[in-house]
């Protein structure tokens, strides 16, 4: 077989620069590509334009933690020991509080009714009520129709869910869970 001769120093750096050169060409084609088209409109509002993404609106963790703990405060200054759970609009835990002597079903109920208020943007007292007329609705995985949830909405859209549970009543609950919502102004 026969001997490789190694490249010049030379050789190599005209190689390595060559090299960079193409790959620094394909990072700045990629970065004027997503800048904009020749009108001045970004593509990714062309493809909003025509129907292949859509826009969505997601609560903060600073307001998530906010919103719990004002949940955790009402319940306190009414003597309850209660759990907080916020989720995101895709039904995500985005914080869980468990409070001071809260009880250790409520931690899962409360998350299990923020998901709910979220899923069907509506408080969970009233898809409660939507039992007697379809009852399989409690079947759905990771729900819980008890009073206890609020729905975050934005526009009317459904950005986050606040679900509480421990209190003695799920009308505490959901009391609790909207003074969550009213720090958010929603």
């Amino acid at each position: 077989m026969p001997s490789r001769k190694k490249p010049s120093r030379r050789t190599r750096v005209l190689v390595g620069g060559a090299v960079l050169a193409v790959a620094g060409a394909g990072v700045v084609g990629t970065v004027a590509a997503g800048a904009a088209d020749s009108a001045g409109t970004a593509p990714a509002a062309v493809a909003a334009r025509s129907g292949n993404l859509t826009e969505t609106r997601h609560l903060t963790l600073d307001a998530a933690v906010k919103a719990a703990q004002a949940a955790v405060d009402a319940a306190e200054k009414d003597g309850r020991q209660v759990s907080v759970a916020v989720v995101d609009r895709n039904g995500n835990a985005l914080v869980t509080l468990r409070g001071d002597g809260a009880g250790p079903q409520s931690y899962e109920s409360a998350e299990r009714k923020a998901f709910t208020a979220v899923s069907w943007n509506a408080p969970t007292s009233e898809l409660a009520k939507r039992l007697e007329q379809v009852p399989n609705l409690k079947d759905i995985p990771g729900t819980l129709f008890l009073g206890g949830g609020a729905p975050v909405s934005d526009h009317g859209a459904p950005v986050a869910g606040i679900g509480v549970a421990g209190a003695p009543s799920g009308d505490l609950d959901e009391r609790y869970a909207q003074a969550g919502a009213a720090v958010l102004g929603r």
